[in-house]
């Protein structure tokens, strides 16, 4: 992979540049840093999920960008239609994170106010326990059997409390939380202003069709002003990292 912006530079270590980027200690919550993956006409999926849209390069930023990770969070559908599972990190990025003063492999959150993701799915895996952020009038039935697979937080009271839910987390001592979609999470974050660091991969591809964009939402709001950081190269792929300017 190589680096074309700030400056050009070739084969780049993916890992590496990905794990150097500063993220700064924001007071009352963590780092929040979204990645997602776009077609050139801005096409999320492909039949559904993000998987077809990728490649080898977006597979080796995709886990660099994870790597950094205390915590990753995505919405129960996404966490459905994508059958998440524990994080697959190598052990060589597992050392790194130790040696970093994170634990071995992110934690995995899911987003949901109906809790309506079985306590089956393969995400609840008993030697990485996931977290469930929910709120306080979801159903009880619900969490009390997803409370067994997983540790319950609750942010808000008819609604999920975002920077509530982004508060509890650094008490449990995320500095840097991940957000994975889909486009209505990912709207919910922007529209709260909460996402400090957007990392936007571009698959050369043309899809067609009228799928859901990289934030997805009916609501309007001002545009939140970004700055362009870093564009890598691989493939015809292209991989962007912005920040907030704020």
């Amino acid at each position: 992979m190589d680096q074309l912006f700030p400056t050009p530079v070739d084969d780049v270590d993916t890992t590496a540049i990905y794990a150097a980027d500063e993220r700064a200690a924001i007071a009352d919550r963590p780092w929040v840093l979204a990645n997602m993956i776009s077609s050139v006409d801005g096409a999320v999926a492909i039949d559904g999920v993000s998987g077809g849209l990728g490649g080898p390069g977006d597979k080796a930023a995709f886990r660099a960008i994870r790597a950094v990770a205390d915590v990753i969070i995505a919405a129960s559908g996404t966490v459905i239609a994508e059958n998440y599972r524990r994080p697959q990190t190598p052990p060589d990025i597992q050392e790194m994170r130790v040696a970093r003063g994170q634990s071995p492999l992110p934690r995995i959150a899911i987003v949901s106010g109906s809790l309506n993701i079985s306590p089956d799915h393969r995400v609840f895996d008993p030697e990485a326990r996931p977290l469930v952020i929910t709120h306080a009038k979801s159903p009880a039935d619900r969490r009390d059997m997803l409370g067994t697979v997983a540790d319950i937080i609750s942010a808000g009271d008819t609604t999920v409390d975002l920077a509530d839910a982004l508060r509890q987390l650094k008490t449990l001592g995320a500095k840097t939380v991940l957000i994975e979609g889909g486009p209505t999470l990912n709207a919910a974050f922007v529209g709260e202003d909460l996402i400090d660091e957007f990392c936007l991969s571009f698959s050369p591809l043309l899809v067609g069709g009228n799928g859901p964009r990289v934030v997805g939402s009916t609501h309007s709001h001002d545009p939140r002003p970004m700055r362009l950081d870093r564009t890598l190269h691989q493939d015809g792929f292209l991989f962007h990292r912005y920040l907030r300017q704020r």
